[in-house]
């Protein structure tokens, strides 16, 4: 015999929802508090593997990477960073959008350019690639 969710209802009791309650009201605590990068301080920028620069994040910046394929345009705003062009072929870092969070970071494999905003608080303790 099957019982339908109709069926459970009434066994349910004030506490019982009171306790799903709770749960769902930690479960959204914890998910606004601790699943969160802190706010960047500055964006490192790599090229070939080596630190081509460290740029603050409190000034409209544009900064052209040359790669192996081409240049790679990074755009740097107050708070945020991203890569806006690429010439990979499948621009997934250009994909990425803005990063806005310590710990962030947008990989152009083919053209060897990587982007990685730190602050205090990232999500990451080291980056290798």
């Amino acid at each position: 015999m099957k019982r339908k969710l109709a069926d459970w209802l009434p066994l349910v009791k004030p506490g019982d929802w009171l306790v799903i309650a709770a749960g769902l009201a930690l479960c959204g605590v914890a998910a606004a508090t601790l699943w969160r990068g802190g706010a960047p301080d500055k964006a490192v920028v790599r090229a070939g593997g080596e630190v081509f620069g460290e740029y603050g994040l409190n000034a409209p910046l544009r900064v052209e990477v040359p790669g192996p394929l081409g240049t790679t345009l990074i755009e740097i705003e107050p708070g945020r960073a991203r890569v806006a062009a690429d010439p990979g072929p499948r621009q997934y870092c250009v994909r990425q959008g803005w990063l806005t969070q310590a710990g962030s970071v947008a990989i152009c494999a083919p053209n060897q350019v990587s982007l990685s905003l730190t602050g205090r608080g990232g999500q990451y303790d080291s980056l290798n690639y």
